[in-house]
């Protein structure tokens, strides 16, 4: 069965991009076809793939997405050297952004002419990471795939981020169709669960709200009995290490531009990645 899915949460900084190249990486490795589409202003997914240059090319996704567009999606896409395909994103796709709030259907132009095209017929898969901001770029990326994946790093603001895309992004989007999360991701963890630390408070807030923890893929959910075994002193087993962990090979890889499947195949965070892959093939996560 083929999908489309959007990496997103209305923050910046908590692993869109790296999920999303990685989601893309281990779906293809799964020996799938797949489309990675770079709908962030900021073009991390892009960059951190290698395409500086193309970032700053004349010819853009606006060409494909606006009314005067001559161009087809097939014209931009970048057949990387990771198994996956890239529709870059591009330094004035801020412009398109604006232009697309004065066109009929401005919300459904990538569902249109980018997604219904090629999903089924040239790819099984289209991952598109999405903007940190409310728009019309998130719009048409909800209603062009309808799934989504909800990445979260333990910082200041990452519940806050998580109860605002809620609230004005996925809410308003449910009123006119259907729009399902497959996975909400703790990732980028890296303090002890028994300390009250970010990583703690993220994941105990998560796995106490029954609607969030349904979601949340069997790498980074505990049981909420856990904290409070851990604070009474009977918790007597080894400490849970929940979450896509913090590991050096991660931000490497993005730093030599490249999936972390192809910077390091050892690295035990593969595991986590491919169980997203696995949750995005079946729809949803199984316990």
């Amino acid at each position: 069965m083929s999908r489309a899915v959007s990496v997103c949460l209305l923050k910046g900084g908590i692993g869109k991009s790296t999920t999303s190249i990685n989601l893309a990486r281990e779906l293809a490795h799964r020996g799938h076809e797949v489309l990675l589409v770079d709908l962030d202003p900021n073009g991390h997914t892009t960059t951190g793939l290698g395409y500086g240059e193309e970032f700053y090319s004349e010819a853009h996704l606006g060409d494909v997405l606006l009314d005067d567009a001559e161009l087809e999606p097939r014209e931009l896409i970048l057949d990387t050297d990771f198994e996956i395909d890239l529709l870059p994103s591009n330094d004035r796709i801020e412009q398109v952004e604006s232009d697309l709030g004065g066109v009929m259907m401005g919300s459904a132009r990538l569902k249109q002419r980018v997604v219904d095209p090629l999903l089924g017929d040239e790819y099984d898969y289209v991952v598109v990471d999405c903007p940190a901001a409310r728009g019309k770029l998130n719009d048409n990326a909800l209603y062009a795939t309808q799934n989504l994946v909800l990445p979260m790093r333990p910082e200041s603001g990452a519940l806050s981020g998580l109860e605002k895309t809620v609230k004005r992004l996925i809410q308003p989007a449910r009123e006119h169709f259907e729009l399902e999360i497959l996975a909400v991701v703790p990732t980028d963890l890296r303090d002890r669960l028994d300390h009250e630390r970010p990583t703690r408070r993220l994941i105990e807030a998560l796995v106490s709200k029954p609607n969030i923890a349904s979601k949340i893929p069997n790498f980074g959910y505990v049981d909420p009995q856990f904290f409070e075994d851990v604070d009474n002193g009977t918790w007597d087993d080894t400490l849970p290490k929940p979450g896509i962990r913090h590991r050096s090979a991660i931000d490497d890889s993005i730093r030599e531009h490249m999936p972390l499947r192809d910077y390091d195949d050892s690295c035990d965070q593969l595991e986590c990645y491919d169980e997203l892959a696995e949750i995005v093939e079946s729809g949803e996560v199984d316990r």
